[in-house]
């Protein structure tokens, strides 16, 4: 880790000497002109600069703020000559000499009646906005004195191409061209005060009529469910003018999106059959009461009687409500200030159905918005300053909450010895079974209240061929909670007490392991985020360009507004372990004291980048593209800070393994803490540092015939201080324990991972050429790494109904995390993206190339479509047992035999044959990710039309379809492999796991959805 620090501070060093003299070394150059286009004080793009000296002409154009620049130009006079349309031709003579400042020319508009006489166009507004010059046209005849005036043409006869006898379609944008055009509610052809304003109404319907019915993994044809999705947008958008009280106020816009969403999917499940729940006479009272049909049912009898596999399926109903409000504004002062911000409010109340029909609901409610100010000190100095905030909301209620005291019917102590049967967590406990049994879960209660606020800053410096920019952020950040970890319990069940199986187990009331977390509740965690940054974008020479900066992020460690954290004082060899408490940080094992948030800040953000844009051969379309770069990843705090806000002895947290002479209890009373049992059951290393990435880049592009283009990219990603997690003092099952006395049965976090990416990407990209254009890439790709979770979101969610850790995310043998490493969770080796447009397209003054009807029906169609297929990505094998003296499920891995892992039965993707139980007192040999998942594939399209009902009104219609050839796509196999116990006394030994090599679920069929958009 020192090394690695030290690393950083040299790269920081370097770098800030690199930027350093970059910024020294900007001379003006003796041949280098450079100044600004600007009209009424504001910045005007697209001017056309000429420099002329005698047979030498050299020509520039103003870019979007204004500036241009010549960087070849000889010392001596110049005549320089300024152009654009609808402005005063500008001419001057300028000395061109060394170091040289900027000349800044304002232009001004031309009268109303030179600009028409310039385009040869007759306006309908006042004041004309002309695209390109038009050819002048020969001047008609004068009329006779007393001549009538002419007679205004109709709005059909305007719209078609002047008497003047020419045309250039798109040359100008008032729309009054031609009548397939845009509307004349653009541009200047506008129609009284109300045609300032632009509206626009949308409908999206989604249907199940002509959706494809859902594919079931099991075989079990479900009735289609009859659902709709049904979305209104609404825009409306100009400026505020209200006479005598604001005649010039700001511009605004507002959208408004309302959404009334049902979604149908079918999951199935493995339920219990009616021979195993007679297999014992006697039968424990909580086993009864889940099972009883008098008392709710939880888990109702398979549908399909006989089937090996899945025996149950149903249909999973759920529900969307969803009201959304967008607002923007924007006000400009004088010539040099601007002020803009957005607003936005959504509201969301949805339900969703899990397998056993238990409807839970979730309401959102989110505001954001910033305000920001723009001002600009002259044509090369710009400052920007905002504010940022939002609020979230997040209100989530269980199906029995305020509704049933189930754990209290069926007669789970409450408690010390049970779980917590308060009104808002009322429900059943979690119930896991070994064998795949569909485990019996529900949310928890309850109530979140997220706060940010931000202000930032920026400024902007443009001085020959650099462009500047340097700033700044800060971020507060506010998490209230209000809610348990896991306040029901959880009871996992693996056959070990009956020595039958893991149901008769549950028959018989005894859980092989128990968790339960509940107490401090109410949580409210702080965190500050820093930021800055200066970035010099240095125009070399026209074919060289560098984009040289340097960033500095802070995350400050996550506080707890009372203290209320715990972490464990872990000796270096973790033979001893205590809590401290952040209301009195001082180690109680290592006498070390620690800052209230239990970990102490990294400070070493420094993150340097470089990128590069070259065209080596003047006169080729070949372009080589290069650039490195660090990122930190400072959202690593907020899970480890929710852990430790739910540890004793600030609340009541334990994991128990049952199964032994000392502690041999029932569902009843599962919870009481009794040898072994772990009170608490996180800590993290209190120098965690944040985790970064480098990464380096190669492109190459190059034009090629029939308007082709080709890129080829080369990706590179080292992750360093990534999370990892592992269980101490553990051994594997049969092994004699090293130390006896030492806790185990806690996760310990600690940033030594690290991870590797490359990538080779080939891109070919067709311009639109005939109204089609296409593009596809293939993208060969090798991901490894030993974390547990890039990103440091850990295996257990804040909230999550369990802490049993049935995942590979945490390391089998703690002594060995090296044999963590293997294929990133994400590692796709082979992926290609392909998307294609065609648009019919429309001909001059409207035709196509067919006539009459069949032109009118065939014109401005435009058809697009998407097609991703990919390789499978990686799945761990897993053999759920129980890890000695911890009270957890897993992470074990079984042992790998010579069989084909592919080569499973009729109906089954993996082999169970080719994994075996690991061998006593020894860890599994099968690597972490070493399964390939189903593969991807999908197939969208689209088909979309403006129908023109008016020359004010439009009609935009899409549809589009998800999956357009029906073809099923499994989103990952089930790769448990479950201990079989054939007395109670005899080992594990294996069997076939029902669900093993299945597919826990398909991906949507195929479904249509319409949007219509009426704009006027």
């Amino acid at each position: 880790m020192k090394g690695s620090i030290s690393w950083r501070h040299r790269i920081g060093r370097c770098l800030v000497c690199a930027l350093a003299c970059l910024a020294l070394s900007i001379p003006a150059r003796a041949s280098e002109y450079h100044g600004q286009i600007a009209f009424g004080g504001l910045p005007l793009p697209g001017a056309t600069v000429t420099a002329a000296q005698g047979d030498k002409k050299f020509i520039a154009i103003s870019d979007d703020q204004g500036n241009y620049f010549f960087p070849d130009l000889p010392d001596g006079v110049w005549k320089i000559e300024v152009q654009m349309s609808c402005f005063a031709t500008v001419n001057q003579d300028v000395t061109v000499a060394a170091s040289m400042p900027s000349i800044r020319f304002d232009l001004k508009l031309l009268p109303l009646a030179e600009i028409v006489a310039q385009t040869k166009i007759v306006k309908a507004a006042p004041i004309p906005t002309v695209a390109a010059a038009l050819p002048e046209a020969p001047a008609k005849t004068p009329k006779p004195a007393g001549a009538p005036a002419d007679t205004p043409k109709p709005a059909e006869e305007s719209a078609q191409p002047s008497s003047d006898g020419f045309l250039v379609n798109g040359s100008v944008n008032n729309a009054a061209t031609s009548q397939y055009t845009l509307a004349q509610a653009f541009g200047n052809n506008r129609r009284g005060s109300k045609s300032l304003y632009s509206t626009g109404l949308a409908v999206i319907l989604d249907n199940s009529a002509l959706d494809a019915r859902p594919y079931s993994v099991s075989g079990y044809n479900l009735p289609k469910s009859a659902v709709n999705k049904i979305t209104g947008v609404a825009t409306f958008g100009g400026p505020i003018n209200i006479p005598h009280i604001l005649a010039h106020g700001p511009n605004f816009f507002v959208v408004y999106e309302w959404t009334r969403d049902s979604l149908a999917t079918a999951q199935p499940g493995l339920m219990p059959t009616a021979a195993q729940r007679t297999s014992l006479t006697q039968i424990d009272s909580v086993a009864q009461a889940f099972l009883t049909p008098t008392f709710p049912a939880f888990y109702p009898l398979p549908n399909m009687p006989g089937n090996s596999q899945y025996n149950y399926e149903t249909s999973i109903l759920s529900h969307t409500h969803q009201d959304a409000l967008q607002t923007r504004l924007d006000k400009t002062f004088g010539h040099k200030d601007e002020v803009y911000g957005n607003f936005a409010i959504q509201s969301t109340r949805a339900d969703s159905a899990n397998l056993f029909n238990f409807v839970d609901t979730t309401d959102t409610l989110g505001l954001n918005g910033n305000i920001n100010w723009d001002h600009r000190f002259n044509h090369t100095l710009y400052e920007n300053v905002g504010f940022q905030f939002s609020r979230l909301r997040t209100k989530v209620t269980p199906f029995f909450e305020n509704r049933e005291n189930v754990s209290g019917l069926a007669h789970i102590t409450s408690g010390g010895s049970g779980n917590l049967q308060d009104p808002a967590d009322w429900g059943p406990p979690t119930l896991i079974f070994s064998s795949g049994i569909s485990s019996l879960s529900d949310v928890n209660s309850s109530f979140n209240r997220n706060r940010t606020d931000g202000v930032s800053s920026s400024t902007k410096y443009y001085r020959g061929h650099h462009n500047v920019t340097a700033g700044g952020d800060f971020r507060r950040l506010e998490f209230n909670y209000l809610a348990q970890q896991n306040p029901r319990g959880t009871y996992t069940f693996t056959g070990a007490a009956t020595g039958v199986s893991d149901f008769d187990d549950f028959l018989s009331g005894i859980p092989d392991t128990s968790q339960i977390a509940y107490g401090n509740a109410d949580k409210y965690f702080r965190q500050s985020v820093y930021d800055l940054y200066a970035t010099d974008d240095w125009r070399v020479r026209p074919e060289l360009t560098i984009n040289a900066g340097l960033r500095w992020e802070y995350g400050a460690p996550i506080t707890e507004l009372y203290n209320r954290l715990v972490n464990l004082d872990v000796a270096p060899d973790f033979s001893s372990v205590l809590p401290v408490v952040a209301t009195s940080p001082t180690g109680p094992v290592t006498g070390q004291h620690y800052p209230t948030s239990l970990t102490r800040p990294d400070k070493l953000g420094v993150e340097p980048r470089i990128g590069v844009s070259w065209r080596p051969i003047p006169g080729s379309s070949i372009v080589i593209r290069g650039g490195y770069g660090i990122y930190d990843d400072t959202s690593i705090y907020q899970s480890t800070a929710l852990q430790m806000a739910q540890q004793s002895p600030l609340s009541t947290s334990l994991s128990v393994q049952y199964n032994s002479t000392t502690c041999q209890l029932k569902l009843a009373n599962g919870f009481i803490p009794c040898p072994p049992t772990t009170p608490n059951t996180f800590a993290v290393d209190p120098n965690f540092r944040v985790g970064y990435a480098q990464t380096w880049q190669l492109a190459v592009q190059r034009d090629l015939p029939a308007a082709l283009q080709m890129t080829a990219t080369y990706l590179g990603i080292k992750g360093t201080h990534g999370v990892q997690e592992f269980l101490p003092n553990t051994n594997p099952i049969g092994a004699t324990a090293v130390c006896a006395s030492c806790q185990s049965g806690f996760i310990y976090r600690a940033s030594n991972g690290n991870s590797d990416r490359e990538s080779f990407s080939l891109q070919l990209r067709r311009r639109l050429r005939s109204g089609f254009t296409a593009t596809a890439q293939y993208t060969y790709s090798r991901s490894t790494d030993d974390d547990s979770v890039l990103g440091g979101q850990g295996p257990v969610a804040a909230g999550a109904a369990s802490q049993t850790l049935a995942t590979p995310s945490i390391a089998q043998d703690w002594r060995n995390l090296s044999a963590e490493r293997g294929p990133s969770t994400f590692d796709q080796r082979n992926l290609l993206n392909a998307s294609f447009q065609y648009t019919t397209g429309m001909g001059l003054g409207g035709g196509t190339l067919l006539t009459g009807w069949r032109g009118r029906v065939y014109k401005e169609w435009t058809v697009l479509g998407q097609i991703v297929a990919g390789s499978g990505l990686p799945e761990t094998p897993s053999y759920l047992a129980t890890v000695t003296g911890t009270g957890l499920t897993g992470p074990i891995r079984p042992d790998r035999t010579s069989t084909s892992i592919y080569s499973g039965a009729p109906g089954r993707f993996l082999n169970p044959a080719a994994y075996t139980p690991p061998q006593p007192g020894q860890w599994g040999n099968a690597g972490r990710d070493s399964i390939s998942g189903p593969g991807q594939f999908t197939f969208n399209a689209s088909l979309a039309r403006t129908f023109r009902l008016t020359q004010r009104f439009n009609l935009d219609v899409h549809v589009d379809a998800n999956n357009v050839l029906n073809h099923v796509v499994f989103t990952n196999w089930n790769t448990t492999l479950n201990p079989v116990l054939t007395g109670s006394s005899s080992p594990f030994t294996p069997a076939l796991n029902p669900l093993f090599g299945l597919p826990t679920s398909a991906n949507s069929m195929r479904s249509l959805q319409t949007t219509a958009r009426l704009r006027f």
